[in-house]
């Protein structure tokens, strides 16, 4: 069973098939790996041993019955904080929210569960999923599974740090500048941005109908392996008929996705923060990866990419944060963590002016950005311009840029996968991101595939 816990999520749900193994041996491994990693890394944060044992005998049960319920039946999975869970405690991180219990599922939630997925546990998650970092005043700090004084990401970091220990096969992360891309990149293991208007953002702390920053946010899949993203998309995405933002656009096969003859742009530096050597050094060699499998690689990048550092602030901050306010009032969360109340010191609103200006701004960064995408099938740079870094919040003041690498695409909206392609000096993992054209994300997973398969991918940590 070490070998099942360290196992795809889709040979997993074979192995559940074919009988070779049941759904209750399956999550009894993966609870008792959590019970020997979790202690160090404070990575998931409500349990559900008993309902998931309990979940997985009727998952044997109906696979005897000649009954099975989806592509995902009998295999575990952790669910981020900032999602709903019915009759599990969901705080989003937040204060207001510590004893939250929610009626329903989160639509991604109810989707993963009709498939046959189980649910171990709820993973951390900095408040209100706005933060690089994962802290809260409730559960306190997650830790890298590789260095324990480094940090996971955020704002899925908890679903990271104990998916790339074996404690887990498959979470849902979300995304509003990084939070699914850059915790893969830490933590060493494979995670998809969706195109915005794929998935639902129905039940998530920051929910759909946010304004301004609406189409920033998207919730995606987060796994060891690229096979599981694959396998993931297709379940989570479509109309829910209540995220107004969802389009029922086609959902390609990566399988059918050809590298040879792929026009593929690479930069190892957006201009605004160079990345480390060795982090460089492993963009170009998936760069000489996908060369050898028939892309035609260009070193390039949008100019448009200058354009951020006048457009993000006033986008995220230029109404004095008052959108955060809002979600923090809804919680009922009367205290704030001190990541949170520093991003409110940091910034001043501006003018309704200055404001819709910047969003002109923001439409015309899509149109240079989506003009460059015109001779490209897809751009391959880094995931961020640094390794996981020590814990602190001086980490972001000495880094405000290092993660625009991720953040300019939740600009754009497009897909976006980040798969693990190298190692810094000091043993942490390195990731390299793959951006497609819109709605292709086929592309960005067949091509994350193939780097993964060159590269290497995921590796143990030593815990």
């Amino acid at each position: 069973m070490d070998d099942m816990i360290f196992s795809s999520a889709t040979k997993i749900a074979q192995a559940v098939r074919d009988k070779k193994v049941s759904a209750v041996e399956v999550v009894e491994s993966h609870l008792r790996r959590i019970g020997a990693v979790n202690p160090k890394l404070n990575a998931v944060v409500q349990l559900c041993a008993e309902r998931a044992l309990s979940e997985a005998a009727d998952a044997d049960a109906g696979l005897a019955d000649g009954r099975p319920t989806g592509p995902l039946h009998g295999v575990p999975m952790t669910l981020k904080d900032s999602l709903d869970t019915e009759g599990v405690v969901t705080t989003g991180g937040t204060q207001g929210r510590a004893g939250f219990v929610p009626s329903e599922d989160a639509t991604v939630t109810a989707r993963l569960r009709d498939a046959g997925a189980i649910l171990l546990g709820k993973t951390n998650t900095p408040e209100l999923t706005l933060a690089g970092e994962t802290d809260n005043l409730i559960y306190g700090r997650t830790e890298n599974p590789y260095k324990q004084d480094r940090i996971p990401g955020g704002s899925s970091g908890g679903a990271a740090s104990i998916i790339a220990a074996g404690g887990s096969p498959l979470d849902m992360g979300s995304d509003t500048g990084g939070s699914i891309r850059l915790p893969a990149h830490f933590c060493g293991i494979a995670g998809l941005k969706p195109n915005s208007g794929r998935v639902p953002r129905t039940g998530h702390i920051v929910p759909y109908g946010m304004g301004a920053v609406d189409a920033l946010t998207q919730n995606g899949p987060l796994a060891r392996f690229v096979e599981d993203l694959a396998l993931t998309l297709p379940i989570i995405a479509g109309p829910d008929w209540r995220d107004p933002a969802i389009v029922p656009a086609p959902l390609g096969d990566p399988a059918d996705v050809k590298i040879d003859g792929l026009r593929i742009a690479m930069h190892t530096d957006n201009s605004l923060k160079t990345p480390t050597t060795e982090i460089q050094e492993a963009v170009r060699a998936a760069a000489r990866a996908l060369e050898d499998f028939g892309a035609v690689v260009e070193e390039t990048r949008p100019e448009a990419l200058e354009m951020i550092p006048d457009i993000s602030p006033t986008l995220n901050g230029g109404d004095g944060r008052a959108w955060v306010t809002r979600l923090l009032e809804r919680a009922g969360t009367t205290e704030m963590s001190p990541f949170l109340k520093n991003r409110f010191a940091t910034i001043d609103p501006v003018s309704s002016g200055e404001f819709t200006a910047a969003l002109e701004d923001l439409d015309l960064y899509r149109s240079r950005m989506l003009g460059f995408m015109r001779d490209y099938d897809a751009i391959l740079c880094p995931a961020a311009a640094i390794p996981a870094c020590e814990h602190g919040g001086s980490w972001l003041d000495e880094n405000q840029w290092s993660f625009t690498y991720c953040g300019a695409y939740n600009m754009t909206g497009w897909p976006g996968a980040v798969v693990r392609g190298g190692t810094s000096p000091d043993g942490l993992p390195i990731g390299v991101q793959v951006v497609t054209r819109p709605w292709r994300e086929d592309v960005a997973l067949a091509v994350a595939a193939r780097l993964e398969s060159a590269l290497g991918g995921w590796e143990k940590p030593e815990l």
